[in-house]
């Protein structure tokens, strides 16, 4: 994104709306990634530890999410680029 145009107030206050944009981003992203975990993991309450066999399950489950984020990230960036590149070419 191009701020130039804009005044040093304005771009201070468009990077903190960006900032605040990607914290609410950052902190659903990981609240949803506990919710699953635990959820498809963690369903043997009698001890408040996890067992060897939960928190095997808890990583590997932290591990395909992140993973999962990572490709649909690098994915939505190139089909950003492509799609900026495309509207370049029109011009």
């Amino acid at each position: 994104m191009d701020f130039s145009q804009l005044n040093p107030a304005e771009q201070a206050h468009m990077s903190k709306v960006i900032e605040k944009k990607q914290m609410q981003d950052f902190l659903r992203m990981y609240s949803n990634l506990v919710e699953r975990c635990f959820n498809s993991c963690c369903n043997d309450f009698t001890s408040k530890a996890l067992s060897s066999k939960e928190e095997t399950c808890v990583m590997n489950c932290t591990d395909k999410f992140l993973k999962h984020s990572e490709r649909v990230g690098a994915r939505f960036a190139e089909q950003n680029a492509d799609a900026m590149n495309a509207q370049q070419q029109k011009f």
